[in-house]
């Protein structure tokens, strides 16, 4: 029988960052899946996303472009950018879902977000301020949420194959494989499909003491959940 054989499963940015690996996977494992395609997620998107019934495990796939410059530079519209795109949408989304899945007494978030505040990246404060307080956000989450068998898990990734920061292009680079070499213990680009597995077992059922974790995806380029 296929893992996820008829859950209802809500995929966000579905065709973006790691939604068509993860949104792939799981409709091989059965999945009745509802793919969202990016919004801001306003309590009248959220209302017409929901329309169709509580979803048993919701991926929140959120991605956008790092925004690097030196501190002196950053600028406001670029940070505040970032947080519009990353932490809001995500907040919202959970703060949608909290209430009827504890009424209900079970459901799984599980949220791709990046390991970059993990370590930090100079020239990308921003970009990790923001996924940071997506990781910190999601962690508080899962624990408040946990004794509602409600789990809420992060996949903290990073040297993972997509086309929003890791396109094909780049990797062709001489320059872009020298750094994977010198920064990345385990010196290569993992395929999406290993965070699509990730996803998976994070959705399946055998994972049922997995709260609150931001687990690092990254070839050794940080250990560490932070």
């Amino acid at each position: 029988m296929a893992i996820l054989q008829d859950k209802k499963v809500l995929v966000t940015s579905a065709g973006d960052y790691m939604g068509p690996a993860i949104v792939e996977l799981f409709r091989q494992e059965g999945a009745r899946l509802s793919c969202d395609y990016g919004g801001s997620y306003s309590d009248d998107e959220l209302r017409a996303l929901l329309a169709s019934g509580l979803p048993d495990i919701v991926v929140a796939n959120l991605a956008a472009p790092p925004q690097t410059a030196a501190l002196e530079n950053i600028e406001d519209q670029d940070w505040r950018l970032l947080f519009d795109k990353l932490v809001d949408p995500l907040m919202r989304l959970v703060r949608a879902l909290s209430g009827p899945m504890k009424e209900r007494g079970r459901g799984k978030i599980i949220a791709v977000t990046s390991a970059a505040p993990l370590r930090g990246i100079p020239h990308a404060s921003a970009y990790c301020a923001a996924r940071g307080a997506q990781n910190s956000f999601l962690r508080a989450a899962g624990l408040e949420l946990a004794k509602y068998n409600v789990q809420v898990n992060a996949i903290a990734q990073n040297y993972v194959r997509n086309s929003t920061y890791y396109p094909d292009d780049l990797l062709e680079k001489e320059a872009f494989q020298r750094h994977l070499q010198q920064l990345v213990p385990g010196k290569k680009v993992a395929e999406g499909a290993e965070t699509a597995q990730l996803a998976l077992y994070l959705a399946g059922p055998h994972c049922t003491h997995m709260v609150g974790q931001i687990l690092p995806l990254a070839g050794g380029w940080t250990t560490t959940t932070g």
